[in-house]
């Protein structure tokens, strides 16, 4: 993703807008799009600011309040599937979530399990911080 433009060129822009020209004849003046004038102004407009919007952030995913629930279940049934986890979660809580949400999920918490050269599953899940 790009870098915002530098709140220099920003100042620039809108003493022009506000000197009285129009935004397109200030995004062709500065080499910039149109869109760009027009959402820094109206940022400006808003906000008395030419500073750029926070970008990205921490997500807060539905996961996390039934995290103790999800970890009880992995530990009780070392073997359950993404299909069945995802259903007793759904059972038990109302929440409902995709299976492959599920494998990120645990993937994110440190959970992984072995599989053989055929694809099958050589040991039970375990968390890496526990003792094998």
């Amino acid at each position: 993703m790009p870098e915002p433009l530098s709140n220099d060129l920003r100042r620039r822009v809108v003493r022009f807008v506000e000197a009285g020209h129009s935004r397109h004849e200030a995004a062709r003046h500065f080499g910039v799009s149109p869109s760009f004038v027009i959402n820094l102004m109206t940022l400006f407009r808003l906000t008395g600011s030419v500073e750029p919007r926070p970008r990205g952030g921490f997500r807060h995913g539905k996961l996390g309040p039934h995290r103790a629930f999800i970890l009880r279940q992995v530990a009780d049934k070392g073997d359950i599937t993404m299909p069945e986890l995802a259903q007793a979660l759904g059972l038990a809580t109302g929440t409902r979530v995709d299976p492959a949400t599920l494998s990120r999920w645990l993937i994110a918490n440190g959970y992984r399990y072995k599989k053989n050269t055929s694809g099958q599953r050589t040991r039970q899940a375990r968390h890496p911080r526990r003792a094998s």
